[in-house]
C-alpha cells in the first residue's frame, strides 16, 4: 500500500497510509503559503517537533475536533493537555520510540530553540523518524546540521525531509551535507519561501543535491504530494 506525503506549506506535512492520517507541525490558518485551512484537515495523529507558533498554531483546534493523538516532547504534550484541553496526548523525549497503529516513530535530536506561544518552556526541539511498512521517512524539522546525523544514516532512510530556509535552520549547502550524512535515497525541502527572510530557490537547491550527493531531490509546491511505493 502506497504512502502519500503531502506538503501543506512551511513545515507542515501530511502522511497518509490507508485509513491513517499523520499530520506534522500544523501551521495553516496564519500561513501565507498553506493551500488549506485547519478546518479542511483531519488527522488521527499529530506530531509536534517544537513549541514555536509556526509549528503549533493549529494543533489544538484540529486535535480537539478530530480527537487526534498529539505526540510531542513531554513538556509540549503537557501544555496542550493543561492549556488547551487536548484529551489524547503522549509525551516522549529524544531517543524514545513509540509503536502506533500505522507503524512506529522515533524522536530524534534537533538543534533549535523551543518556546511555546505563551512563553512557556517547550522542552527541547526534536525531529522524527517515521517507520511505515518497511519504509523510513526522516523529518529533520527545524534544525542545524549536526554530525550525529551520520548515526541516523544507519537507519536505511528512504526519504529525508530537510529544512533549507537558512537563518533559523540549516540552509541549502548544509542540507546537502546532511543528505550525505543520512544516506537518504530521496530528499524533499521544507521550511522555506514562507516569508522573505527564508526565501530560497528550490530548483537551484535541487541542482546542488544532484551535484553533491547520490540522493534524488524532489521539490513539491504547497498542496502537492509524493507517493512512496
Amino acid at each position: 500500500m502506497s504512502i502519500e506525503l503531502t506538503w501543506l506549506g512551511h513545515a507542515t506535512w501530511m502522511i497518509t497510509h490507508g485509513p491513517h492520517k499523520i499530520l506534522l507541525d500544523p501551521f495553516l490558518n496564519d500561513s501565507p503559503t498553506a493551500p488549506v485551512k485547519a478546518d479542511d484537515v483531519d488527522a488521527d495523529f499529530i506530531l509536534v517537533s517544537h513549541g514555536h507558533f509556526d509549528h503549533v498554531a493549529d494543533v489544538a483546534e484540529i486535535a480537539n475536533r478530530c480527537n487526534s493523538m498529539v505526540v510531542a516532547v513531554f513538556e509540549i504534550a503537557e501544555w496542550f493537555s493543561k492549556q488547551h484541553a487536548v484529551k489524547n496526548t503522549i509525551g516522549m523525549n529524544i531517543g524514545g520510540s513509540l509503536s502506533l497503529p500505522f507503524g512506529s516513530i522515533k524522536m530524534t535530536q534537533a538543534i533549535h530553540s523551543s518556546q511555546l506561544p505563551d512563553n512557556s518552556y517547550g522542552g527541547v526541539a526534536a525531529g522524527f523518524l517515521v517507520m511505515i511498512e518497511g519504509k523510513t521517512i526522516y523529518f529533520a524539522c527545524d534544525t542545524a546540521l549536526y554530525s550525529d546525523m551520520k548515526l541516523l544514516g544507519q537507519k536505511n532512510i528512504d526519504i529525508a525531509v530537510l529544512p533549507i530556509g537558512d537563518l533559523f535552520t540549516m540552509g541549502p549547502r548544509d542540507s546537502v551535507a546532511a543528505v550525505n550524512y543520512l544516506n537518504a535515497k530521496q530528499v524533499l525541502p521544507t521550511h522555506y519561501n514562507t516569508w522573505p527572510p527564508i526565501s530560497q530557490d528550490a530548483a537551484a537547491w535541487a541542482e546542488m543535491v544532484k551535484a553533491g550527493s547520490t540522493a534524488e531531490p524532489i521539490v513539491l509546491e504547497p498542496g502537492q504530494s509524493h507517493l512512496i511505493d
